[in-house]
């Protein structure tokens, strides 16, 4: 009998997706030695539900409280080798300023750029995830956070 073939890592993560005054919300991280920009980003934790996650995550990465607002869509990555990932981006919101706390280890620096600005740094982008969170949020789409589902975490 041969055994089962070995699966590629997956990961489950969730973006915060952040507008105002015609900027995104991005993080400055580093990853495998470099500089890369990304949304305020990461893993979903065993037993947490996504909107969990992106509050948690925005705000280790930032230091915003971030209010979700809608689901601006599933991105999914699933190559014939190597890490699949599921990407959920929310969009919503952050208050005025941030925490005085320290940022996540990793980040470098939080930054507020507008489309302009991200699109000369394309080749900056942790992922491909950013710029099509980017382009789908500018073109108005959005979905109900009521469809997202959780059968762990808090319920919603």
């Amino acid at each position: 009998m041969n055994p089962l073939p070995e699966r590629p890592l997956s990961a489950i993560t969730v973006a915060g997706i952040v507008y105002r005054d015609h900027q995104f919300l991005m993080v400055e991280e580093f990853i495998a030695g470099q500089s890369k920009l990304n949304q305020p980003a990461g893993h979903v934790e065993p037993g947490e539900c996504l909107i969990d996650a992106v509050v948690r995550e925005v705000r280790e990465e930032t230091r915003y409280r971030f209010y979700p607002e809608a689901l601006l869509g599933i991105y999914h990555s699933n190559p014939l080798e190597g890490h699949r990932i599921l990407r959920v981006a929310i969009i919503g919101s952050v208050d005025a300023e941030p925490d005085p706390d320290p940022l996540d280890s990793g980040i470098l620096a939080v930054h507020w750029l507008d489309n302009q600005t991200i699109e000369t740094q394309r080749t900056a982008l942790r992922s491909p995830f950013v710029t099509l969170c980017i382009q789908d949020y500018l073109r108005g789409q959005r979905f109900d956070l009521a469809t997202l589902h959780s059968l762990t975490g808090a319920a919603r």
